[in-house]
């Protein structure tokens, strides 16, 4: 709370004295034949510069929709039907020769594998994959730092480090209170960007079953030429003393000249779940081995006017689909920044 409340100072101090001071807005509706789920969002950012190379960047959520049994639209924040302090930060960087260290204090997304919020708000995908997604015992893109966040490194290598409490968002998965521990490295190769992460952190889940700490190992890498990007990660790792989770996805991205404001993507992934112990999940009989695996295609349109509409086809295996063996995910965004 005091690294939240130190951010949010100096994004004030920012907005009086900044050399840049940038907000967005941006407005959704969605609607999903998975249930026939309707969702709403509204997103408010402020970013910008401050004196002395401080940069802040503070984000305020609210997004509902009509029935919670789905992760359709879970991709960037959580459908809570409240309004939520997202990421509330300040970071400066700090160059010596070649290299550089940053620094970032306040709250932000757990810097585990690809996590950046433009890694998936809007870009083309409305669902979380299923390692990064509340429910499925593994991370979530819902999770937050409250703390400290050091990055050491080079243009070729860098290393993250991260030091905090928990500050989760959503309605379930939300860790108990607790120290955490972050550590991410990062390497490039001129189209190649390759990371390896590694997490220990208190445990979500009742703490009568859920003893013990959550430990994740995860690689993951990207790859752009020509307009086509692949990007995917794997994770191995325990949500708590006992189970045990291993997962991937793969991700494709295809924007050529010729699509014009189209840009077309495609995912393919599994997680499985292994446990000594049967588990109940959503009222079965219990079981000690699970596996989901999803298939998604759809993309992405800028429209004039400062919108962008967003479609997506999923598949998935019987494991996941509750209502149908398929769903069409549809999604209208309006964006504006000043």
């Amino acid at each position: 709370m005091i690294g939240l409340l130190s951010a949010a100072s100096v994004a004030l101090a920012g907005q009086a004295q900044a050399q840049t001071f940038n907000t967005e807005v941006d407005l959704t509706g969605g609607y999903s034949s998975e249930g026939q789920v309707k969702a709403a969002a509204a997103q408010l950012r402020l970013f910008g510069e401050a004196g002395a190379g401080i940069r802040f960047n503070a984000e305020g959520i609210w997004a509902g929709r009509s029935n919670a049994a789905t992760d359709a639209f879970g991709a960037a924040y959580p459908y809570g039907g409240r309004v939520q302090v997202s990421e509330a930060y300040a970071e400066r960087t700090f160059q010596f020769g070649s290299g550089l260290v940053g620094i970032r204090a306040g709250q932000y997304r757990t810097p585990f594998g690809i996590y950046n919020r433009s890694d998936y708000a809007y870009s083309g995908y409305l669902r979380a994959p299923l390692i990064r997604y509340e429910g499925y015992w593994a991370i979530n893109n819902n999770f937050l730092e409250r703390g400290v966040d050091v990055v050491l490194g080079t243009s070729r290598l860098s290393v993250e480090m991260s030091l905090a409490a928990p500050g989760d968002l959503g309605k379930q998965d939300h860790r108990r209170p607790g120290l955490n521990r972050v550590v991410r490295a990062q390497a490039y190769y001129r189209a190649l960007i390759v990371g390896a992460s590694h997490i220990d952190s208190v445990p979500y889940g009742d703490a009568r079953y859920a003893g013990g700490r959550m430990n994740f190992n995860g690689v993951d890498g990207r790859f752009t030429l020509n307009g086509v990007q692949v990007s995917g990660e794997f994770l191995h790792g325990q949500p708590w003393d006992g189970p045990t989770t291993t997962g991937w996805y793969l991700d494709a991205t295809f924007h050529r000249p010729f699509m014009g404001p189209v840009t077309a993507v495609f995912r393919t992934e599994q997680l499985d779940y292994s446990s000594p112990k049967p588990f109940t999940y959503l009222g079965e009989n219990g079981f000690s081995q699970w596996r989901g695996r999803r298939q998604t295609a759809g993309g992405r349109v800028r429209l004039p006017g400062g919108f962008t509409a967003q479609a997506g086809v999923i598949r998935p295996s019987a494991e996941l689909g509750r209502y149908s063996r398929a769903a069409l995910d549809l999604a209208l965004t309006y964006s504006v920044r000043r």
